[in-house]
């Protein structure tokens, strides 16, 4: 028998009736910002739809309006299919940890405009419905085996940093109730002795760092100081006061 592709297994949950397009590229960033899709330093044209069975790129197609002020956004996949999806899971979608403990299987109607107590089962991606019946308690321990990273010993003072800009984002600040401007940065690393490798890392988008004009890609080095405050359960590390920042050899 023939494998079903992995997008024909997307429930898709078509407009109803005629949804609202954008108006021109000035709505179009207005409603992505409006939605947190992307910030106004990295407008974004493509986004990526992931669910247990399927990771794909989708376009932003429109959106549809009700009464209470609430819009749900209409995207657009490789295939041309349209379907309806809540921009605040549309946003999870865009993180890197988001759909690595999904399920694999058929994506529901709950999955593509989740409530606010949906949660994500707590298995691997790699493992199928058939294992995971069979053997929960073997997946589940897999799984912590696998996300369980062990605590750096980080240096106390302000040292010299190389890496690379990951991404342009925001963090909910709940002393300000506002979204603060982060960079996502990978390949971290401290190169004073004793060098240490961080991997991933995140800080503030200063004032400074924006006269640098970073973009996404970019090589950087840097002094700052690391201390253990998260971003997210995937990048636990963060840059405090990076400083005498140099991009691609120039001076920042």
């Amino acid at each position: 028998m023939a494998e079903t592709p992995a997008e024909d297994l997307i429930h898709y949950i078509a407009p109803k009736g005629e949804y609202i397009p954008f108006l021109d590229d000035t709505d179009y960033i207005a409603k992505g910002l409006e939605w947190k899709l992307f910030t106004a330093r990295s407008v974004k044209r493509e986004l990526l739809y992931k669910s247990g069975s399927f990771q794909g790129k989708v376009k932003l197609a429109g959106y549809e309006q009700y009464g209470n002020g609430l819009d749900t956004v209409v995207v657009e996949f490789e295939n041309g299919k349209r379907s309806c999806i809540h921009p605040s899971y549309l946003k999870e979608m865009q993180s890197s940890s988001f759909g690595k403990e999904l399920l694999s299987g058929p994506v529901s109607e709950t999955s593509a405009v989740p409530s606010e107590k949906e949660q994500v089962i707590d298995a691997p991606i790699t493992e199928t419905s058939d294992q995971l019946s069979e053997e929960p308690k073997k997946a589940k321990t897999k799984s912590k085996r696998t996300t369980a990273k062990p605590k750096l010993e980080l240096p106390g003072e302000k040292v010299h940093f190389t890496a690379t800009v990951k991404e342009f984002t925001a963090k909910m600040n709940h002393f300000t109730g506002e979204e603060d401007e982060v960079i996502l940065m990978e390949n971290v690393k401290v190169t004073t002795e004793p060098e240490l490798t961080i991997g991933d890392a995140w800080c503030g988008y200063s004032k400074t760092l924006k006269k640098a004009e970073l973009e996404e890609g970019d090589e950087i080095e840097f002094d700052g100081k690391v201390v253990d405050k998260k971003y997210n359960k995937e990048i636990r590390y963060k840059v405090n006061n990076p400083s005498k920042l140099v991009k691609k050899g120039m001076d920042a």
